[in-house]
């Protein structure tokens, strides 16, 4: 036990720049003392004392706010950042080295006992604050989950995952390093699809509108078309509207 302790204090060391020693880090940290009460309490289910895990897990909750079911599994280095209104679920997963942010669900989408209810996160996965993982689906090692996402369906490893329902950004560059930390799950280099989408309908609208006004001018020209047949129309400003897009 006394060795997962060293290993949460440094990761809060490494991952939080306002955290100064360690003792800090012990004294005032909720996230590390969730993770200390939780380990009691997994104990104590997995050797079937069921309702003294629940009791040692509704003080964990009502001590630091982080609510984490005793059955819940644990790797080591987890990091949950000032952790109130954190709640993660009985057959949730969270992997070595991963990173909670405040006010994160780990929730189950299933009434059935006995099933996988809840995610499970891999490796260096960072949940941004806010965000509601809900399902029985793997966060695949290193993935991102931003602010206020809400995650229903898989996401693969490396990838930054976004919105409500959730989709996977596109990288703009390739060689990035995957492994550098992001806080709160943000992502620099990164395009989002739905505004490429959007940006190629604008694009494409606006093209449409120069080849109308072309043909239109081609067929006066030659006697086709008379005034009566067009009309005034408020231009598309597409260089406005792909910057709202932005």
């Amino acid at each position: 036990m006394f060795a997962h302790l060293r290993e949460d204090i440094a990761s809060v060391l490494q991952r939080d720049p306002a955290a100064r020693s360690k003792f800090e880090v012990l004294l005032c940290y909720p996230g590390v003392h969730a993770l200390i009460l939780h380990r009691l309490a997994n104990r104590c289910w997995r050797s079937k004392f069921l309702l003294l895990a629940r009791f040692i897990s509704y003080f964990s909750r009502w001590l630091t706010g982080i609510e984490i079911h005793p059955g819940a599994k644990f790797g080591r280095r987890v990091f949950i950042d000032h952790g109130i209104g954190v709640v993660i679920g009985e057959t949730a997963e969270v992997g070595d080295d991963c990173t909670i942010y405040q006010g994160v669900t780990l929730g189950g989408t299933s009434l059935y006992r006995g099933v996988k209810r809840h995610p499970t996160l891999e490796a260096g996965v960072v949940i941004g604050a806010g965000a509601k993982v809900l399902g029985g689906f793997t966060v695949g090692a290193g993935a991102k989950v931003g602010s206020n996402a809400v995650v229903v369906k898989p996401v693969p490893a490396g990838a930054t995952a976004v919105g409500n329902p959730a989709h996977v950004l596109e990288p703009k560059d390739e060689r990035s390093d995957k492994s550098d930390f992001s806080a709160y799950g943000v992502t620099r280099n990164a395009d989002d699809p739905i505004a490429k989408t959007l940006h190629a309908l604008l694009n494409h609208v606006a093209e449409q509108d120069k080849r109308l006004d072309a043909l239109t001018t081609q067929l006066k020209d030659a006697g086709l078309c008379v005034e009566g047949d067009t009309h005034a129309k408020t231009p598309l400003d597409c260089e406005y509207l792909n910057k709202i897009v932005d």
